[in-house]
Order: structure tokens, then C-alpha cells, then sequence
């Protein structure tokens, strides 16, 4: 697509030729018509690097992979209780905010671990909750050992997505209480600012991105639909947002003509990723760098963990709690990722017709999102759904498809 500047450069260009040729006597017999009125000028403030298409296509996949997020309709765990004659800080459920909030939550339960100033503490887990406990623990004066079946790699933690998401599936607005968006706007903030760090450095493990949401029609002018109440969502998902509007831009409504898509209605953000490849191995290398052990080990039960000789354990299982713990409020919200090949000249992330896709530095995830919060609620199946991912992928191709026409 040729920009608005683009144009007007082109017709100055185009102006000043041809009065160069009407002064040059017989190479010119009549004079050029006038320009007719070209498209109103995008507003400086509203234009950004070019947008350029995904290559939304099967061939191009190259993993799909699946994560079960550990909802509790309470909110995180973060209690402390005996075990043995071990005391077990607890620091898990997080629905699909585990990464987001994950600074804030392991500095509440390195706090409590820390009450009686150990001088060892076990972490159980190596996904972002333990990884973030334990190099917390550091800082605090601790020698930490990690024990863990699997590293991040492998773990449930590295299949996720990759944005800032710290109100994500967390809680139900009443079974968590009037008191808990108090604790949770100190562990966005907290999160927050220690994300910062992460800014700038090598591999870009941290980043803000745009995003765009696209729909088509707008609101105003859909067509009224099919006389039938529409269904209530089953579940009340808390929502905190407001309570940290001043982190974060708001969405504004694009005019018309500042980006290339071609749907009617254009709303963009910026907002924090995480590119979990090198943010991890970043969150790794602090650990082992700061005196970090690491052990394979898999637990069975919670009692196992008063054999560590480490008598402070932070927990930080994962949906794995739901076994260890017994804990049966950890409810499964299954999320599926399809991983295209990376493209590095594309820098943003879009939601379109029910499909999210974000581009990372290790891939372009596109997720299913049809359903809003509810899609995979109680769903603990992780096998890959190829029919799934090819139409997450179908709707981003016929997406760019009508982008690259438009743009012809």
C-alpha cells in the first residue's frame, strides 16, 4: 500500500516535471490536468514503522503445542503450612498469569520464607513461579537448590504465550473477595517494575510490541442478530485492570487509514512481551550465575518434600499441584499454541475473528481465543489439535489475503 506522505511526494514530483516541460516550448501541447483530492493525511502521532503480513500458512508450522494453565476460582496460593518439620510456602495457581505476575507473587512468598532468616531454601518447580522464588531467595541471603522434574524448556511454563496478561483467568470476582485486588495490584506492580530491568537487553528477552484489534463491521453497523438472548458467560473472571490503567496505554481508535489492514475497525495498544526463549535462559543464567544448584527430582506427594534437607521449601509446581497437593480447586484451562516460522521484519501482535497471534523472537504463536475466557475452562487434555490450528491459521490467512488485495 502507498502511504498518504508517499503519494504527496509523488504529485510534487510529478507537478514540478511538468512545469519544466511546458517550458520547454513544443514538448508539451497542452497543459496536465488537475490532481484530483488524495486520501486525508494520516496524523503524525498515528503512524508507525510499515505493518507488513504474516505467512499465515500450514506449510510454514513447525510445533503446535499445548498448556495447561492452573486456574483457582480463590486466586494464587500463597499460604505457608507445616510439613513434616519443614515449612512449605505454597506459590502456585495463576490461570494465565504466571509470567505476569510472577515477580510480585515469589517476592510475597520469599517474604514468608524468609521470616526466620534461613540460610538454605528448596524451590520445587522450574517454570516462571520457581525460576522468579528462587533467584528472589538469592537476593534475600539464601542458598537455593532447585528441584525439579523438568527444567523451563520442558516445562508447562515455557508453552505459553508470552504477553503481559496479569488479570488473566486469576480468579472468580466472588470466591476471590473485595481484599484480593489489593494483593494483586501490589504483585502487578511489583512484577511490573522489575520487568523493567529486562528492557534492552541482548536478545530482547523483554519488549513492548503493538497490538491491534481488528473487527469488521464496526459495532454500530453490524447486523442486529438472530432474536435469541445471548448466552451469559459461565464463569465472573475477575477483571483489575483499573487499578493499573496508569502502567500500561489504553486502546484508541485508529482513523482510517493508518495501518493496512482492511477490516473497518482498527483499535491498537502497546504492551509488554516476554520472549520466552531468551528471557528464560536469561532467568537461568541469573540462578546459576548467583550459586544456583539445580536437581531432577519428582515428587509424589506433599509430605515428600519434608525429606529435602532444606527445612523452607517454596512450592512452585505448576498445575502439578493438583496431584502433589491433592489440591483440587487447581482447575485445568487448556491453551494451544501454533508456532509458525519466525519473521523478523514483523514486530507486532494482532486479535482477529477469535484468533490471537503474537510474533515472537522464536516464533509467530497464533492461538485460538474463540470463546473468550471460558475456551478450554476444565479442558486437561494436552495432545495438539491440528484441526484447531488450521483454523487459527485459516482465519489469519484470510486476513492477510484481504490485506494484500487491498494493498494491490
Amino acid at each position: 500500500m502507498t502511504s498518504p506522505a508517499i503519494m504527496s511526494r509523488r504529485g510534487l514530483i510529478l507537478g514540478t516535471a511538468g512545469a519544466g516541460l511546458i517550458g520547454l516550448g513544443g514538448c508539451a501541447t497542452r497543459p496536465l490536468a488537475a490532481p484530483g483530492p488524495g486520501p486525508a493525511p494520516v496524523p503524525f502521532a498515528e503512524r508507525r514503522p510499515p505493518i507488513l503480513p504474516v505467512h499465515a500458512q500450514m506449510n510454514r508450522v513447525f510445533d503446535i503445542t499445548v498448556c495447561l494453565r492452573p486456574f483457582r476460582a480463590q486466586g494464587p496460593r500463597l499460604d505457608a503450612e507445616p510439613v513434616g518439620d519443614a515449612l512449605v510456602v505454597h506459590n502456585y495457581g495463576h490461570g494465565g498469569s504466571g509470567w505476569s505476575l510472577s515477580w510480585g507473587s515469589s517476592t510475597i512468598a520469599v517474604r514468608k520464607a524468609m521470616a526466620n532468616t534461613p540460610t538454605e531454601i528448596a524451590v520445587v518447580g522450574c517454570g516462571a513461579l520457581g525460576l522468579t522464588s528462587a533467584i528472589l531467595a538469592q537476593e534475600a541471603g539464601a542458598k537455593v537448590t532447585i528441584y525439579a522434574r523438568d527444567l523451563l524448556a520442558d516445562a508447562r511454563s515455557s508453552r505459553a504465550t508470552g504477553s503481559w496478561t496479569p488479570d488473566s483467568r486469576i480468579a472468580l470476582t466472588e470466591a476471590a473477595g473485595p481484599k484480593f485486588g489489593e494483593l494483586w495490584e501490589e504483585m502487578a506492580r511489583t512484577s511490573f517494575k522489575r520487568y523493567r530491568r529486562y528492557l534492552g537487553l541482548p536478545g530482547n528477552p523483554v519488549e513492548w510490541t503493538d497490538r491491534y484489534a481488528l473487527s469488521d463491521p464496526p459495532p454500530a453497523q453490524a447486523a442486529p442478530a438472530a432474536a435469541q438472548a445471548p448466552t451469559a458467560p459461565a464463569h465472573d473472571f475477575a477483571d483489575y485492570g483499573d487499578r493499573i490503567r496508569d502502567l500500561t496505554p489504553p486502546w484508541e481508535l485508529l482513523p482510517a487509514g493508518a495501518t493496512p489492514f482492511p477490516t473497518a475497525r482498527v483499535r491498537r495498544t502497546s504492551s509488554m512481551q516476554f520472549n520466552i526463549a531468551d528471557y528464560g535462559h536469561t532467568l537461568m543464567a541469573d540462578f546459576l550465575g548467583g550459586g544456583g544448584r539445580i536437581e531432577r527430582r519428582e515428587f509424589h506427594s506433599l509430605g515428600e518434600l519434608a525429606t529435602l534437607k532444606q527445612k523452607v521449601v517454596i512450592n512452585c509446581p505448576g498445575y502439578g499441584a493438583r496431584a502433589l497437593c491433592r489440591d483440587e480447586t487447581v482447575t485445568p484451562v487448556r491453551g494451544q499454541i501454533t508456532w509458525l516460522i519466525p519473521q523478523p521484519e514483523v514486530d507486532y501482535g494482532v486479535f482477529y475473528k477469535g484468533v490471537g497471534m503474537l510474533s515472537r523472537r522464536d516464533g509467530i504463536v497464533v492461538q485460538a481465543l474463540w470463546g473468550g475466557d471460558e475456551f478450554g475452562y476444565g479442558d486437561d487434555h494436552e495432545a495438539p489439535d491440528r484441526a484447531e490450528a488450521e483454523q487459527a491459521v485459516g482465519r489469519l490467512a484470510e486476513l492477510y489475503g484481504r490485506m494484500t488485495r487491498s494493498a494491490a
